[in-house]
Parts: C-alpha cells; structure tokens; sequence
C-alpha cells in the first residue's frame, strides 16, 4: 500500500514540475528539494576551449551562470548545445536524458544591457536524475561529494563539473578571475556528439556505480594506491590523480614515482575503492654490465617465479601460471612471468641475471 502511495505521489510531483517549468515555479510541498541562498552572477565569464559562450532561454533572453556555495551553476539547455544532443523530460522518473543528435540551432537572442548581481533562492534537487544516452550519470566534486541539479526561474542547472563530465571537457574555475572555463583533453570522458569519441554503452555501467552514493574522492584514492605500494605521501611525487570514464565505469587514475625511478599507475574503482588495475614500471632502468654477462649465473626460471610471487604477496597455491619463459629483449635477457589468483592477473618482467623486477602489472579480470 504505501509503496502504490509513494509512486502516486512521484507521478503527481511529475506532472506538477511539468506545469511548474511552464509557469517557473518548482512545486517545493510535492519535491523533496532544498532552498538554499544563491546569487545570478552576470560578471562570470564562460569559456569553452578559450571561446567566451553566452546562454540564451528559449525565448532568447541571456541566462546567467548562478553562483552557489563557491561552485558555478549552468543551464542545462546549454549542455545540450554543447554536447549536440536532445534533451528529453521524463516526469514520471524526474529524468533528464541527452541523447540523438540535436537539429536545432543554437539559441541566440538580445543581451541583457543591465545585468546586475542579484541574490536568489535556488532549489537543489537531488531527485533529478540526468542520463546520457540513457545511462544514469552520477556527479561529485574532486573530494568526491555528491553534486546535484539545481532549479530557479524555470529553468533547471548543473554544477560546472557536471556539466564538463557531460561534454567531455575539464572543468576549472578561476575565482580570481571570475572565469569558468571548460577545456579539451585527451584524458576525460566524452560524449558521441559529433567532434568527440563514442558514449560508454549502457551494459557496461556497473550496478554499483548506477546508484547516487557518494565517491570515495580524491585523497582517499590516493592513500589506497599508497598503501597497496608500502609507500608514504613523502616518499613519492604524484604525476596524475584524477576521477575519469572508463570502459562503463567512474575510476581514480593515480599515479605516481619514487626517487629510485619507480612509478606507479593505479585504477581506482570511485565508489567502492577496490584496486582495478595496478602497474610498477622501472624507469630508465639500465642492467648493471656484469650481471648481463653471459658467463654469469642467470637466476633460474624457478627463482623469478619466487621472486614474482614474492612482488604480488601470493604462494604457489594460490596462482596458476599462465606464461613462464626466459626472453632476450632490448639487449637483456629477461624472465616474463604471468599467473592468475581468484579474480586477478598479474603480468611481471624480471631480469635473468639481478632479478630485478623491471615490470609489474596487475588487473582485474572483470574489469
């Protein structure tokens, strides 16, 4: 019974923000969104890979950017022109998706000749769910705190880095220079939109990650990545640490180097912290002369697996090798190594003659 109540009432929340949107009112006794102080802020500027954007309603009057609680709010309407992608509303899941290809032009009209800051009351609304393609997308900051839409004037928003996870560009604000800028990389999620790469297929977005729970953030990707190499934050130099998109999921890359030359590279799941996949490269590694020599002793086969079995923390009866073989490459003889343990596979190179673990790679089977 109160189930059949609860999806009556989310169908009459529908229909009413449907009427809402039409009339700018957000029906605050039927939604469970929050009123919060904000402010319309005329004097920031947005850039998309260095060309100022200005966003029009489809009426053709400017809408501009919201300032809330230090993060950059922007019409949705505007994501859809960026992404070049229809935006369809679903009232009876409170969804938002983008998807097909837009046909519409991008929406000019006259410029506001007196725009003032002025402060506003906004509803945050963590029950819109916005879809790419259909695949739910989950939004947070860099410390991995969850983002939602928010709504004023008739008009839903998203917060900046929603809204360059959606165009797959990174997003940054200046607040300095009051500039919110979005730039192409090479690194980041994208869209199918005409000028990026494919969409993540809806069959490959884990359960886990279709849910609204929280990241586990930045820094705590971090110290998982450090724990798992025995290493502390002063013993290391991070190069990258970073949420991304990839293959269906939201994953931390980190990666990082010591000052022996060794660096590390890291897959993070983003909501459940589990090592997804790992690899320890030797840099610039250079095989003393005499252990190369071929009138030295080479280790033996049965010593590089102890050695790599050693490296991953396993026992021989806890893997099953898959490769095991002496090879010459780049002038060095060279013991590679691969075994399976339970859901993970491991990939070492060792040198035939130091035993120096050149190589080491580890990834989860079902990733």
């Amino acid at each position: 019974m109160y189930e059949m109540f609860r999806k009556q009432v989310k169908k009459l929340a529908g229909m009413l923000l449907c009427a809402a949107m039409l009339a700018g009112v957000l029906p605050l006794n039927i939604l469970a969104a929050e009123t919060v102080n904000a402010s319309i802020s005329p004097d920031i500027t947005v850039t998309v890979d260095g060309a100022a954007w200005t966003f029009f309603s489809a009426s053709g009057a400017q809408i501009h950017p919201i300032l809330y609680n230090d993060v950059v709010y922007l019409p949705l309407r505007a994501v859809g022109e960026l992404t070049g992608k229809n935006i369809n509303w679903n009232q009876a899941t409170l969804t938002y998706n983008l998807s097909g290809t837009r046909t519409a032009a991008v929406v000019t009209g006259s410029l506001d000749q007196n725009p003032v800051q002025q402060n506003v009351q906004i509803q945050l609304c963590p029950e819109f769910t916005i879809a790419l393609d259909g695949v739910p997308c989950i939004f947070a900051d860099a410390q991995g705190n969850p983002l939602c839409p928010a709504f004023y004037n008739g008009a839903t928003y998203l917060p900046l880095p929603a809204v360059g996870q959606l165009i797959g560009k990174a997003a940054e604000w200046d607040q300095k220079t009051g500039t919110a800028s979005f730039v192409s990389t090479d690194d980041i999620f994208v869209t199918d939109a005409d000028s990026f790469a494919q969409t993540p297929d809806s069959t490959q977005v884990l359960p886990n990650q279709q849910t609204n729970g929280a990241y586990i953030g930045e820094e705590k990707a971090k110290s998982i990545a450090l724990s798992h190499a025995g290493l502390t934050e002063g013993q290391v130099r991070f190069i990258k640490s970073k949420l991304d998109f990839d293959d269906g999921r939201w994953e931390y890359d980190v990666e990082f180097y010591t000052d022996t030359y060794q660096e590390y590279d890291y897959e993070i799941d983003a909501v459940t912290g589990a090592i997804l996949k790992f690899d320890q490269d030797v840099e610039s590694w250079t095989a003393p002369a005499q252990n190369q020599n071929t009138s030295s002793s080479q280790i033996g086969l049965e010593k590089a697996k102890s050695i790599a079995l050693g490296r991953a923390g396993l026992s021989a009866s806890q893997v099953r090798f898959t490769k095991a073989k002496l090879d010459y490459d780049d002038g060095h003889w060279e013991y590679e190594l691969e075994f399976v343990s339970g859901t993970m596979e491991y990939e070492l190179t060792i040198d035939a003659y130091s035993g120096a673990v050149l190589d080491y790679e580890a990834e989860s089977i079902h990733h």
